[in-house]
């Protein structure tokens, strides 16, 4: 019976992260869970285009069936798809448990339309809490890596993985960032050669992602 399907779905927003902790609390909850429909992606919770196995997994749900996540911010981060995608679900007669937020068991609501509006309005609340908290750990990061560049050091693209770059001198970065001298006093300025200068620009660049 359709009742009786259960689907899990986990997601790792970087490779480094463990799935255990979600794996454990899901079989808590449901031991008799086949690990075939225990799905795991390693996936940024940004958008739901890129993830291949959520977009696997959405296409073998049907009206009946249970969608078991650890927390809402897990099926997603970005507070107007996550808002669309669980309305969709919710709508093809597809229960949603949120491990972490019993009442928003579609399943076990009871209450009808109030349950239901209730259940909307506060999936609205958590993605926006959700989002504003990914947009808060992006300009932190950001900040941090101005703040290396600026400084002339590489420790902003070495704290998030990125490749690392050559360190540049202090003078440079001060002088190309004020915008307001031209190639060459920046070259006479720091006694550097032509094809020096823009390689340092190229590597200024490409730390900015320009």
């Amino acid at each position: 019976m359709a009742n009786d399907v259960i689907w899990a779905y986990l997601r790792c927003s970087s490779r480094s992260q463990n799935e255990a902790r979600q794996v454990n609390e899901v079989k808590a909850k449901y031991p008799t869970l086949d690990d075939d429909h225990i799905i795991i992606e390693k996936a940024s919770g940004k958008n739901f285009i890129d993830r291949k196995e959520y977009n696997k997994l959405r296409k073998e749900l049907q009206r009946g069936h249970l969608l078991v996540i650890c927390s809402l911010d897990r099926l997603g981060r970005d507070m107007v798809a996550t808002g669309k995608e669980w309305e969709y679900l919710t709508s093809h007669g597809i229960d949603i448990d949120v491990l972490d937020m019993p009442i928003l068991n579609t399943r076990d609501n009871k209450a009808g339309l109030t349950g239901e509006f209730i259940n909307k309005l506060l999936v609205q609340v958590l993605c926006y809490v959700g989002e504003k908290e990914r947009i808060s750990i992006k300009e932190r990061q950001r900040q941090g890596i101005d703040n290396a560049l600026k400084n002339g050091t590489r420790e902003g693209k070495k704290a998030y993985g990125r490749p690392k770059m050559e360190e540049l001198p202090k003078d440079f970065v001060k002088y190309y960032s004020k915008g307001t001298y031209t190639a060459t006093e920046i070259m006479k300025l720091c006694g550097i050669t032509k094809s020096t200068y823009y390689r340092y620009v190229q590597k200024l660049k490409e730390a900015n992602n320009e």
